[in-house]
């Protein structure tokens, strides 16, 4: 029989064991048919059997409309009418309780699934039982038609009762293959999220990786070639003791370089400083040697910081020194560093020819890199800079 719940949207979902009630309906029409031939011999006749067979075939035609039927509420009622007034009209002709019985506990059962227990199933139900109450004061006197009523109860409670349960069972079936299509539909989702995932990590680690090469081997040949060019410019000024100091400097920025590398290499990450004031003043001094332009360091009392902070700082120091010795040509750098509230503030400043931060050359990935690491960890990078006004490196990191 056809199940569907009581609210027009979920009676879209037409549940497939309607079609099984039906063919059983079929049957069970059919040798209600024959019965009523045999029973009634004047049924047989041309004319009434003609009108019979014709009513009985529209009415089970009826039945295997229901699933059309029920995607229209307007049309319901027109069908239960219409159902009752057949099924009233059969019965009627045969003159027979058992085509009774059949119709209209089928018409109840019907009404029940596609209703639901509601207010319009009991009036529907008070219809059918009239109808059928008329049918049978046809062929029985009150006190017997009194006593089949009566004896329908148990039957009429059974059908509700069966009918309620496989209505709920059905119902909690379409709910869970709903909910196995949005479980799929869900994994589908996610199996994009995770390729949109994967694209992003290996983006992510490319750039990860460009920035470790840079602040690895770029940062440290760049170095080494701006120690080996002060050198040169000593040994034409005859200052060779000046020289082998920066060729000894220049030789241990080589193996430091090498070392980042190779821990680069390793894990795609350079040593991690153990101390901030530390490492700051070894790219200090290393800055002053290659280059020969004073370099004043101040850091303020600060708090343990995040190894990643740590590095990030570090870095960008560095890049920011190497830039100064290669484009700025300056006398003198500063580098600041100190704590606002919750923000690591770091300043780079320098009093050489300056440049347009907006007409950054291509193929120079220094500031590229300050900035990438300053968006991963949430901070900001200010640069403040013209022509012949030197340049100043503000970054700020969220502790």
């Amino acid at each position: 029989m056809p199940i569907h719940s009581e609210t027009p949207s979920k009676t879209t979902n037409v549940e497939r064991d309607p079609r099984l009630f039906t063919w059983f309906l079929t049957l069970v029409m059919a040798v209600m048919y024959a019965i009523a031939l045999l029973e009634k011999p004047e049924l047989r006749q041309s004319w009434q059997v003609i009108v019979f067979s014709s009513l009985m075939v529209i009415h089970v035609f009826l039945h295997w409309q229901i699933e059309k039927v029920i995607l229209i509420p307007k049309l319901i009622v027109a069908y239960i009418i219409v159902q009752g007034v057949l099924g009233f009209v059969i019965c009627w002709m045969a003159g027979y309780e058992g085509i009774i019985f059949a119709i209209f506990m089928a018409l109840l059962g019907e009404t029940v699934g596609i209703l639901g227990l509601s207010r319009a199933t009991l009036i529907a139900s008070i219809y059918y039982l009239t109808l059928a109450y008329l049918n049978l004061r046809q062929i029985m006197d009150v006190g017997s038609t009194g006593w089949m009523l009566i004896g329908i109860i148990p039957v009429i409670i059974f059908v509700v009762t069966y009918v309620t349960l496989y209505r709920r069972q059905t119902d909690a079936r379409e709910q869970a293959q709903a909910l196995a299509n949005e479980l799929e539909k869900a994994n589908q989702q996610l199996s994009q999220y995770a390729a949109q995932v994967e694209d992003l990590t290996i983006s992510n680690e490319r750039q990860r990786m460009a920035r470790e090469l840079h602040d690895t081997l770029s940062q440290g040949l760049t170095g080494i070639i701006l120690q080996l060019e002060a050198v040169e410019a000593h040994l034409d000024h005859d200052r060779v003791e000046k020289a082998r100091t920066i060729v000894s400097n220049a030789m241990l920025q080589a193996r430091s370089t090498l070392a980042d590398a190779r821990s680069a290499i390793d894990d795609l990450r350079g040593a991690q400083p153990e101390n901030l004031e530390s490492a700051l003043r070894l790219e200090v001094t290393r800055f002053q040697n290659a280059t020969d332009i004073a370099c004043d360091l101040a850091i303020q009392d600060l708090p343990i910081l995040q190894d990643r902070i740590l590095d990030a700082v570090v870095r960008n120091v560095a890049e920011g020194l190497t830039n100064i010795g290669r484009h700025a040509q300056a006398n003198k750098v500063a580098v600041a560093v100190s704590l606002e509230a919750d923000v690591l503030l770091v300043i780079v400043l320098d009093d050489g020819q300056g440049f347009d931060p907006e007409m950054i050359p291509s193929g120079h990935y220094g500031l590229l890199g300050i900035r990438e690491r300053m968006r991963l960890l949430g901070g900001s990078l200010e640069i403040q800079s013209s022509m012949g006004n030197g340049t100043r490196l503000e970054m700020r990191f969220p502790l």
